[in-house]
């Protein structure tokens, strides 16, 4: 058991690594920049964890920080729960507002995402997601046996979850609390915070997307940061963004003041009707 247990640990970290620091603030952000095979090194365990191609997943990524928390979002949970947790993961074609092309040219640069995208066949793409997960854990069962083909599976599936619950439970504003101003309903959720790696500090992420770092705060865990620093160091990463607390805090208060002009615009155009 605690052979199982164990495994289970390192693999859980490394496939949740490969989404925060492969798929999201590597490929989706670009939040810092290293080589090849530092960058494969990391997208390969987050498509180990049934997370799909990689210009599918930073493509839908980067549409919903340009169309946060709106009807074009692709995954926004106010236009329905399970649409937002599951149900967006059955569409058959990408948006009409969403494409690669356009969106995700840097990634359609390398040949292996561009295998991996199926030429932007999503059904294929994912059964092809499928089919190298479940052939590289029965390459685990063959050489290793069954404990560590397991504990990868699992390890592997429960990662799948975590960013599925991120879409929902870190966009209901109930359920967290903000550090900062921003358009959206992004907010920071602790016990997601721990489970991704700190990809639960969500409102930070959102004041500041590009950033390599999402914990602000002490107590905000941002594991995924601590390893991007560790590479930093070694020279394995380098022209790493990283924002600071107190330059959100002053773009925080830019978005307050533009929030209230609005409303101010709009109670003045509501007032003139009546007045008409």
């Amino acid at each position: 058991m605690f052979e199982f247990i164990a495994l289970f640990l390192v693999f859980y970290v490394w496939h949740a690594m490969g989404i925060t620091i492969g798929y999201h603030r590597g490929l989706s952000h670009r939040a810092f920049f290293c080589s090849k095979a530092v960058e494969y090194f990391w997208v390969l365990p987050g498509y180990l964890a049934f997370e799909g191609s990689p210009i599918w997943w930073s493509t839908i990524h980067r549409a919903h920080h340009r169309h946060v928390d709106t009807p074009l979002d692709p995954h926004s949970p106010r236009y329905g729960l399970m649409y937002s947790l599951t149900g967006w993961l059955n569409e058959k074609e990408y948006p009409a507002h969403i494409d690669p092309k356009l969106q995700s040219k840097d990634l359609l640069k390398d040949p292996i995402y561009r295998f991996l995208e199926c030429n932007g066949n999503l059904m294929q793409g994912h059964a092809l997601s499928f089919t190298i997960n479940f052939a590289y854990r029965l390459v685990i069962l063959y050489f290793f046996g069954w404990i560590p083909a397991l504990a990868s599976l699992l390890a592997g599936a429960a990662v799948l979850t975590i960013p599925l619950m991120l879409n929902v439970v870190c966009h209901m504003t109930h359920l967290g609390y903000k550090n900062y101003e921003t358009t959206d309903d992004s907010v920071n959720v602790w016990w997601v915070g721990l489970l991704a790696q700190g990809e639960g500090w969500h409102n930070n992420h959102h004041a500041c997307p590009g950033s390599a770092r999402s914990g602000m705060k002490p107590h905000e865990i941002d594991t995924s940061w601590w390893m991007i620093s560790l590479m930093r160091k070694l020279g394995l990463v380098y022209r790493v963004n990283e924002a600071k607390h107190y330059s959100l805090m002053k773009r925080a208060v830019v978005i307050r003041m533009m929030k209230r002009k609005k409303i101010r615009q709009r109670l003045q155009h509501e007032l003139l009707q009546v007045a008409s």
